[in-house]
């Protein structure tokens, strides 16, 4: 039933409705039961609706899923899925098996509060049968809840749900075809889908990595983190209230050095940072934007190959869209208070200091205000002269230095004024740093 002309959700749940050969239940937490009403006020909802419940109360919850874990968690929407997938075989297996594909959809969310204090996110999740008495197969999302209102943000789930049942039916014919289903009627602006899980046939021969690459690259997600060992994990998983060190860079010739400038700066992160978070985190930051050296939006190959040879070098990769060291603070002052200490070579820092924000009432003022203001320090590594005038050529930047043996450090560059004067405030305020590799990075400012 695949095809290129576009099904809105009404007509998707009403499809589905109408197809006596899928039947489910609805199992809904947090977020009201946006995705069941879509099927039951379409019509005909009992060709494809066997139950919906909402344990929205805990021990209600508890007694039906188990206890000990999390209530928006992957590990409650598993027994979820799990409770429910049985108890659907039990009831209508031998009755309807034999003609019917089968499916649980599931979903534990964290709506926006009335005080909006809490993190909007959850966990969204079907499995389903291709054909009768077919084995299952699982897709399991996490999703963050960008709309400003609670009732924003149900509907929201609601259009991902119908958009999921309808995908794993019809549109599992790619990767990029499935997740483009996915986020039909949606944009970034509302929901943001930073991690899958995919088990069963249904997926055979996907690449889980480039998936997960893809979501960035195609606007359906902010950033995506991959461990050191290269697992992919949610990032307010991986990122939750960790004092970390970014290192981003377009990485054109990987080498150990990159790894030292994370290791030095790590280093030096102050214990009583370490004692106020949940520990350090080192991580590249490979971003989807074109870059002044790669002057192309890489593609998700291309992305995920660099990922996997950073990987080697010990440390785990954030894959961003974001190219701005803002914006890369922004993104992670989601997850935590702690300090970010930013790992860059000369050519970053002063990228980042060219009056270049076209798209900001104050420039670049106003970069650096929302830059430093969220906790950020930039740990300034040295180039030789050789490699920062070819950097400063592909720049534009008329950015004078001198040579300290072949190497030039922060405090040697001298750019124009009026800039010059807010270079030397952040250098003297230290939330600029000259550092060395090799050596502990200074713990104050």
């Amino acid at each position: 039933m695949a095809t290129d002309e576009k099904v809105g959700t009404h007509q998707k749940a009403l499809s589905i409705n109408l197809d006596n050969s899928k039947f489910g239940s609805f199992a809904e937490i947090g977020a009201g039961q946006e995705v069941a009403r879509w099927f039951l006020i379409v019509g005909g909802a009992s060709g494809t609706v066997a139950k919906t419940i909402s344990a929205y109360d805990k021990e209600v919850s508890d007694d039906l899923y188990g206890r000990g874990t999390r209530y928006v968690s992957q590990q409650r929407l598993q027994a979820m899925m799990e409770s429910e997938w049985q108890q659907l075989l039990a009831g209508l297996q031998a009755i309807r098996g034999a003609t019917t594909k089968f499916f649980s959809f599931v979903d534990t969310v964290s709506a926006r509060n009335f005080a909006g204090t809490n993190e909007s996110h959850g966990w969204v999740g079907v499995r389903f049968q291709q054909q009768p008495g077919g084995p299952a197969n699982d897709v399991i999302l996490h999703i963050n809840l960008q709309d400003p209102t609670n009732l924003q943000q149900q509907e929201a789930v609601g259009i991902l749900g119908v958009n999921l049942i309808y995908a794993v039916f019809y549109h599992t014919g790619s990767m990029d075809e499935f997740l483009a289903c996915l986020f039909e009627d949606l944009s970034l602006a509302r929901i943001e889908i930073d991690f899958v899980e995919l088990q069963g046939p249904a997926f055979e021969g996907w690449d889980r990595r480039g998936l997960h690459v893809s979501l960035v690259v195609n606007d359906y997600a902010e950033a995506v983190t991959f461990t050191a060992e290269g697992v992919v994990v949610p990032p307010t998983e991986l990122l939750y209230k960790k004092a970390l060190v970014l290192a981003p860079g377009i990485f054109e010739h990987i080498s150990d050095l990159h790894a030292q400038l994370i290791q030095t700066t790590l280093a030096g992160v102050p214990n009583e940072e370490l004692e106020q978070s949940k520990g350090g985190l080192g991580m590249f930051c490979l971003s989807s934007q074109p870059q002044p050296a790669a002057p192309t939006r890489r593609t998700a190959e291309q992305l995920e190959q660099r990922a996997a040879d950073l990987q080697k070098l010990g440390y785990g990769t954030l894959v961003v869209r974001a190219q701005e060291l803002y914006r890369m603070s922004e993104y992670v002052g989601r997850y935590t208070k702690s300090r970010v200490h930013f790992a860059v070579g000369l050519s970053v820092m002063i990228y980042t200091l060219q009056d270049r924000y076209r798209g900001l009432a104050g420039a670049v003022l106003e970069a650096s205000g929302r830059l430093f203001s969220h906790n950020v320090r930039l740990s300034v590594y040295p180039m030789t002269e050789d490699a920062l005038k070819a950097r400063l050529n592909e720049l534009g930047a008329k950015w004078t230095y001198k040579v300290t043996d072949g190497m030039v450090y922060a405090e040697d560059l001298q750019p124009e004024e009026p800039m010059n004067s807010l270079f030397r405030y952040l250098l003297g305020s230290g939330l600029i740093v000259s550092a060395r590799p090799g050596k502990k990075v200074a713990s104050g400012g």
